[in-house]
């Protein structure tokens, strides 16, 4: 862990799910401290904190809102409740790291961020693949020119999901779909690499229960930028991205988001750079570290992706959802 000496920044976890339980596992992993777990129930949040050596369950979300030993919670609920999990939390007074996307629309997102800010509190979203070992290397290689100049980037996310209908990845009114759920990842790396898109062309697959099996996205930039995207909940692809510059590329293996190996090639396809390191657990850690930094430097933005940033990428998205008709319950 990265906090040395300093006391430790206790954590919260919000409800008890599969993302819950991998976040978790690499903070007590790497030595994170982890103060409490609330669920809705105390019986689920007793069971978590038992499987993770937690000292304290709450059976509210209201509860670990009060806890006054918890400095800052993760949310890990679907989506569509993202906005008023986070909401309890930073009027409780609490930082939060909120599990992406973000919210469901933009409008979600600059509420939550207007809120921190007025509160003086720390909201990340908690987009993992921006703080791992692979990426910081790949923004360094960037940012020594070796790709000259930026011009394209492609990338594929699909997967085979499970098809219960009831399931968070195709329940419409959980914010389920391929969008929300696995285009964020290439939606919010390109934003990462080329800022907000001048134009944004979608277009989509939908599933019987109204949620988006498919989406393709191409965006352009205001320097004549591309980038493709693919997702898909229903077929599994290669999972790989490139990023492409005048004078090189990088080819990200699969999975190209999670801890993973590329090659630096240059402009007459040999390869200059070849990146392998392995992550401790599943990397999710390293988001935490960024989060506990910036709240013991008074910081209320990474520069590796700040709140702005996260309400900008919730507004390509709602563009995207604007051109397929995707709309989802309550909105």
């Amino acid at each position: 862990m990265s906090a040395g000496a300093e006391s430790p920044i206790r954590w919260g976890i919000l409800a008890t799910g599969w993302i819950a339980s991998e976040f978790t596992k690499d903070l007590v992993l790497t030595g994170h401290e982890v103060q409490a777990v609330g669920s809705r129930n105390l019986e689920s949040a007793q069971a978590f904190a038992d499987r993770f050596g937690i000292p304290t369950a709450h059976g509210s979300y209201e509860e670990l809102a009060a806890d006054p030993d918890v400095d800052i919670v993760y949310v890990s609920t679907p989506h569509a409740f993202h906005a008023e999990n986070a909401i309890l939390m930073l009027n409780a007074g609490k930082h939060v790291l909120v599990e992406k996307p973000f919210t469901l629309n933009a409008a979600q997102a600059r509420e939550i961020v207007d809120l921190a800010a007025s509160k003086g509190l720390l909201v990340l979203e908690a987009m993992w693949t921006r703080f791992l070992p692979h990426v910081v290397r790949i923004r360094e290689i960037i940012s020594e020119g070796t790709l000259g100049e930026l011009r394209q980037f492609d990338a594929d996310h699909r997967q085979k999901a499970p098809t219960d209908p009831r399931h968070r990845m195709n329940a419409l009114d959980l914010g389920g779909g391929a969008l929300l759920d696995l285009g964020i990842y290439p939606i919010s790396f390109a934003a990462h690499l080329f800022g907000t898109p001048e134009s944004v062309l979608a277009s989509a697959r939908f599933q019987e229960g109204g949620a988006d099996s498919q989406v393709a996205t191409i965006f352009r930039y205001a320097d004549g930028q591309l980038a493709t995207s693919i997702s898909a909940l229903d077929t599994l692809g290669p999972n790989v991205a490139t990023i492409v510059g005048t004078e090189g590329r990088i080819d990200i293996d699969s999975v190209w988001y999670s801890p993973t190996t590329f090659r630096v090639l240059n402009s007459t396809g040999d390869v200059v750079e070849s990146y392998d390191q392995p992550v401790e657990g599943r990397g999710m850690q390293f988001q935490a570290d960024e989060a506990e930094r910036l709240i013991r430097a008074g910081e209320l933005a990474s520069p590796i992706l700040s709140p702005e940033e996260s309400v900008s990428i919730m507004a390509t998205m709602d563009e995207i959802r604007r051109q397929i008709g995707l709309v989802y319950p309550g909105e």
